[in-house]
């Protein structure tokens, strides 16, 4: 398993990253997984560009020094204050058409798993009215992780965002954000892995989610600053 650590040096880059692994899994039939801390930034997703006030969420959260981008797959707007923590796991498929479910099922218990091992008492949910809504989500205290998964044809990306700290700063830049999308949010809703009993670290955070998800398969460390 290819294990790729650490980030690209600036959101762009970074983001090549990833895709390169989606892409790659399906070329060579080996699994990538990575856990990292992405640069600041607020990320929009599809239906977030198509409100009427979506300039306004743009320029809220740049007000507050989240550059604004714009992601390719669904979701509602997630901020990363740059300790907060990404995952993804890029799996080669034989068909497309079949696992999602499981994937999402073995994700979510990758992030539960891994969180206990830092002393968050995790559990599967979210709180209502939480940042970028969904089925398969962590909370303890307030909503921690959101998961997403991307499918290609012969590729699938199991990934998501963890708050490690800094849940009061994540709570005021998605307040006027939400507001403006029209999109339901209760900055109550907002938890962190360090506000829940465990470290504010993200390094630890990183560690925990790569040590699950690989678990006892062989490893390959590659750098992402030199794959950008």
């Amino acid at each position: 398993m290819r294990v790729i650590r650490g980030r690209g040096p600036d959101r762009d880059a970074d983001r090549a990253v990833t895709a390169a692994m989606l892409r790659e899994a399906g070329e060579t039939g080996e699994p990538a997984v990575r856990a990292w801390t992405p640069h600041r930034q607020l990320a929009f997703g599809r239906r977030d560009t198509r409100a009427p006030r979506y300039d306004e969420a743009v320029a809220a959260a740049e007000e507050r020094g989240f550059p604004a981008v714009e992601r390719s797959v669904g979701g509602r707007a997630v901020a990363y204050t740059g300790t907060t923590v990404a995952f993804a796991h890029a799996l080669p498929l034989d068909d497309a058409r079949t696992g999602l479910d499981a994937r999402y099922e073995a994700g979510t218990t990758a992030v539960v798993r891994a969180l206990r091992t830092l002393g968050v008492p995790a559990r599967r949910g979210e709180p209502p009215q939480s940042y970028c809504p969904g089925d398969h989500s962590v909370q303890a205290g307030g909503k921690l992780c959101g998961i997403a998964q991307r499918v290609r044809k012969e590729s699938a990306l199991v990934s998501g965002v963890v708050v490690v700290a800094d849940r009061d700063e994540i709570a005021d830049v998605l307040a006027p954000v939400y507001e403006a999308i029209e999109v339901p949010f209760d900055p109550d809703s907002v938890g962190s892995v360090a506000d829940a009993g465990g470290p504010g670290s993200p390094d630890a955070v990183c560690d925990a989610l790569e040590a699950v998800f690989v678990g006892d398969a062989d490893t390959r460390v590659e750098d992402a600053a030199d794959l950008a």
